[in-house]
């Protein structure tokens, strides 16, 4: 079994259509991985609005609308970057919920306020916007992998909750 199979794909392309749910996705570290394994179902056109892989911090700020506050005092590796992408994405999609991750993927890059495989995960719907902080380890792959995954469960759980 591949590590980054996520039994729930269908379901959460299922759940969306029959509840007329438009997803967006802003992703950093995942760089697309998320809207990969949601457009990988058939049917998901009903479903996916919009994605964005916003690596750059320029992305972040001018297309999403992280603020350079943001940026400067928590960094891109933050809670609060991660709910103001996955609001920035939501705002520019139009979508009813949007899904973020940003963080340190490795192997390179990590630092002791942000070590390798620091994730932040932000959800923004009509119910609200929150992040979470997630410490994976392993691979790059691994890392990325685990972060998408999370995502599509934390995406799903929001929709059912």
């Amino acid at each position: 079994m591949d590590s980054f199979e996520f039994a729930e794909d269908k379901k959460l392309v299922e759940l969306c259509t029959e509840r007329k749910i438009k997803v967006a996705t802003a992703e950093s570290c995942t760089g697309g991985m998320i809207s990969e394994k949601i457009t990988s179902v058939s049917g998901s056109s009903a479903v996916i609005e919009f994605g964005i892989c916003s690596y750059s911090n320029r992305i972040k700020h001018e297309i999403l609308g992280v603020s350079e506050e943001t940026l400067e005092k928590f960094s891109e590796y933050s809670e609060q970057c991660a709910k103001e992408m996955a609001e920035g994405a939501r705002r520019l999609s139009g979508a009813d919920i949007a899904v973020s991750t940003t963080g340190v993927a490795g192997p390179t890059g990590g630092s002791p306020e942000h070590p390798v495989g620091e994730v932040f995960i932000g959800i923004s719907s009509e119910k609200g916007i929150f992040a979470k902080r997630f410490l994976f380890s392993g691979s790059r792959e691994d890392i990325r992998r685990q972060a998408a995954k999370e995502a599509l469960k934390m995406l799903m759980l929001s929709i059912c909750d």
